[in-house]
């Protein structure tokens, strides 16, 4: 298994410890944790590393890193012979215990081939482009993580569709850097199309909708010298796909795709840069996008969102520019540098 974008030695960025982006076990940990709070994974019942690694298409050290999370935050016991044993809930747990299956291994409800590793391959592509662009190998991606062809396939085509990787003159796949020119270009194209989803958006909000944007906004200025790149993740998402989505023009919402890859990108940005800015500054500003549609002003508010776009460009490059001098991308077979 391919090791993320790490650290260089010197100071954390935005204050943060080292570390690595999202693994797979990561995903496997996170299905099981949702699995057995929604009382999929009844107590009682057992999990193995070969089980977990076979339904998830990863390796067994991968499995064994996603079952000692779920023991670190309780939700498994190590059983007396091989595996570990989902943990009873406090109310109701002899009644669940008794309801459990004890005496064989769980299959795992698993996603299709490509989206087992889907997210792990746009997470190393997208924590390299701050660095150069890079050429994807089909075939060097599917030994790599030993699926076949067609489901490396697969996982390039979705890379394509979230604007993540596309076909140079030759029609080879790669992913373009993140380079000022090219980081300029996206945000231009967003304040263009983004302002006109908005206003076809505005009339068709579900009635709570703006409350609950407010109450998340609140929220993260109240803490905003605290605020951790997961929620201005959401936030971004928030404002910018899930509101915009209400638009009701599925082929402007596929023209937004391409330029929203930076939203993508920001995954990782925000996750190593949370705090590069004292407060961070799209806080103010999509409150405003907000006070906007709460008042009915619509042209107003697409005015706002088109400002908020254009004075981001900048500020995602200085994010850029944090991961290029404080991070080194280490070789991966299915990556090739470019430049």
């Amino acid at each position: 298994m391919s090791v993320s974008p790490t650290r260089t030695r010197g100071r954390s960025p935005g204050g943060q410890g080292a570390g690595r982006a999202p693994r797979l076990y990561q995903r496997a940990f996170e299905i099981l944790a949702a699995q057995i709070e929604d009382g999929m994974l009844k107590p009682g019942a057992r999990l193995t590393e070969s089980a977990i690694a076979g339904q998830f298409g990863i390796s067994r050290a991968p499995a064994r890193r996603a079952l000692a999370e779920l023991e670190g935050i309780g939700l498994v016991v190590k059983s007396a012979g091989r595996g570990y044993t989902v943990r009873a809930p406090v109310k109701g747990a002899s009644a669940a215990r008794a309801a459990a299956p004890k005496e064989e291994d769980i299959r795992l409800i698993s996603r299709s081939s490509w989206e087992r590793i889907y997210a792990e391959v746009e997470d190393e592509i997208v924590g390299r482009i701050s660095f150069a662009s890079w050429r994807v190998n089909e075939a060097e991606l599917a030994r790599y993580y030993h699926v076949s062809r067609t489901v490396a396939r697969d996982v390039v085509a979705r890379l394509q569709q979230r604007g993540i990787v596309r076909k140079d003159e030759r029609s080879r796949w790669y992913a373009p850097a993140l380079t000022a020119e090219h980081v300029g270009e996206l945000y231009e194209l967003r304040s263009i199309l983004e302002p006109v989803a908005l206003t076809k958006a505005a009339p068709n909000l579900p009635p709570d909708f703006l409350a609950g944007m407010r109450a998340h906004l609140e929220d993260a200025i109240a803490q905003a010298e605290a605020i951790e790149g997961p929620t201005l993740d959401r936030l971004e998402e928030e404002m910018h796909v899930t509101l915009l989505q209400y638009c009701g023009n599925r082929t402007l919402m596929q023209a937004i795709t391409l330029p929203q890859s930076l939203l993508i990108a920001h995954h990782f940005l925000y996750r190593w840069t949370p705090r590069l800015f004292n407060t961070e500054p799209f806080l103010p500003e999509h409150m405003k996008i907000l006070q906007h549609l709460e008042a009915g002003d619509i042209h107003g508010a697409a005015t706002a969102l088109e400002h908020h776009l254009k004075v981001s460009a900048g500020r995602a490059l200085a994010r850029v520019d944090v991961i290029r001098r404080e991070f080194h991308a280490e070789s991966l077979p299915y990556l090739e540098r470019l430049g």
